[in-house]
C-alpha cells in the first residue's frame, strides 16, 4: 500500500508535537505506512525540547520505508534554522514552510506517490502571511485539487455533521443558502457515507437555520423557502433525508443512532455539538475532493506549543480513519 502522507503543521503550533507523541506510541505499519511531510528540523527541534526520544530521518521517494520503533520518516520540503522556530510565534520563514508541506504533499498524492492526506494544524493567520490567500485548510485544498464542490464532515464514533457554510460571518449565512447547493451537498454527504464509510443505507437529519425550524415563519422563512423544498428534492433522488428539525433537538438524535450524519447551515451549529461529544477523537474529513484527506480536529494551539501538553488522540483517529476510508475506496472501486 501507498505511505499516508502526514503534514506537520504549523511549526509554531503543536502539529510536531503531537507527530512526536504518536510515533512515541505507534510503530510505523509496513503495510499501511506514514511519512511526515515537513520539516525535519522542526522535528528534530521540538524531539530535544521536550525529551521525546525519536529517530527522524530524510526519507526520498523509492526509498524503504523504515519501521523500526521510534524512527519517523520525513519527506522533507524546507529547512527552518533552529534560531527561527519559536513555539507559539509563527513568522513568515515558518508560514511558507508550513504551506509548502501541504502544497507539496497534494503534488505527491496526485503523482500517485502517497495514498491520501492528514493534516496537522495550521494557523489561518500564518497562512496568509505565507501568501497563500485562503481562509483554511479546506478552500486551499479545493484550489490545489481544482475541485468546487468541497464539503467539510466532522466525524466522531457517536456523530458526524457536515456543514452548508464554513469559514464565513454569521449574517452572511442566509444569503449562502440556496436550494441546489443543498442538494449537492446532501449528495456529497450521502456518498461519503456508502463509499467512505462503508453504509450500505446512510439516513441524513438536516438542521434548521432558525430556532424552532422558523416556526412556520414566525422565526424565518428559510426552512419553508429553501430547506424544506431542498430536502423534498432529495428524497425523490432516493436518498433517507429528514427534515429540517429544531438545532436543539437533532443532535441528541443523531448522536443515539437514529442518524448517520447531520447537515448543519453553518460553522458553529455542527461543531458545538460535535466537539461537545468529540472534544478529543474528533476528525475533520474534506469530502469532494479527488483525494483523501483528514485533519485533526483542533487548531495550532500556539497557548500550549512546546511545553509537552498536546494531546495526539485527533491525530491518532484522524490517521486511522484515513486508513479507513483509502481501503473502503479501494473496495468499492473494485467491486
Amino acid at each position: 500500500m501507498l505511505p499516508l502522507a502526514v503534514t506537520m503543521g504549523c511549526p509554531a503550533g503543536i502539529g510536531p508535537e503531537i507527530i512526536l507523541k504518536y510515533f512515541k506510541q505507534f510503530n510505523n505499519d509496513p503495510l499501511s505506512p506514514i511519512i511526515v511531510v515537513g520539516d525535519k528540523n522542526v522535528l528534530e527541534f521540538y524531539a530535544e525540547k521536550l525529551q521525546i526520544n525519536s529517530s527522524i530521518i530524510s526519507w526520498e521517494q523509492g526509498v524503504t520505508i523504515p519501521t523500526r520503533p521510534g524512527t519517523i520518516p520525513v519527506f522533507e520540503t524546507s529547512n527552518l534554522p533552529l534560531k527561527s522556530i519559536q513555539p507559539g510565534v509563527f513568522s513568515k520563514d515558518t508560514a511558507i514552510a508550513m504551506a509548502d508541506a501541504v502544497i507539496t504533499a497534494v503534488k505527491e498524492i496526485q503523482k500517485n506517490n502517497f495514498s491520501g492526506l492528514c493534516t496537522c494544524p495550521i494557523s489561518k493567520e500564518a497562512l496568509q502571511k505565507s501568501g497563500q490567500h485562503f481562509p483554511g485548510h479546506t478552500e486551499m485544498l479545493a484550489s490545489l485539487t481544482n475541485s468546487s464542490e468541497q464539503v467539510m464532515m466532522l466525524a466522531g464514533t457517536t456523530l458526524r455533521v457536515t456543514l452548508a457554510t464554513i469559514h464565513c460571518a454569521i449574517a452572511q449565512v442566509p444569503g449562502l443558502l440556496h436550494i441546489e447547493s443543498l442538494l449537492k451537498l446532501y449528495k456529497t454527504t450521502y456518498s461519503s457515507l456508502l463509499k467512505d464509510f462503508n453504509i450500505a443505507a446512510p439516513r441524513l437529519a438536516v438542521a434548521a437555520l432558525n430556532p424552532h425550524a422558523g416556526e412556520g415563519g414566525m422565526f424565518g422563512s428559510e426552512e419553508q423557502d429553501i430547506i424544506t423544498p431542498s430536502i423534498k428534492l432529495a428524497q425523490q433522488k432516493g436518498m433517507a433525508i429528514d427534515g429540517p428539525f429544531p438545532p436543539d433537538t437533532i443532535f441528541a438524535k443523531a448522536s443515539q443512532g437514529r442518524y448517520d450524519a447531520v447537515i448543519c447551515m453553518y460553522h458553529d451549529q455542527g461543531l458545538i455539538p460535535f466537539k461537545l461529544l468529540h472534544f478529543k477523537d474528533g476528525v475533520n474529513i474534506t469530502l469532494g475532493l479527488p483525494i483523501v484527506r483528514t485533519s485533526v480536529d483542533h487548531g495550532t494551539a500556539y497557548d500550549i506549543a512546546g511545553k509537552g501538553l498536546s494531546d495526539p488522540s485527533s491525530l491518532t483517529a484522524a490517521i486511522e480513519l484515513a486508513r479507513t476510508i483509502i481501503k473502503n475506496r479501494t473496495q468499492a472501486i473494485k467491486a
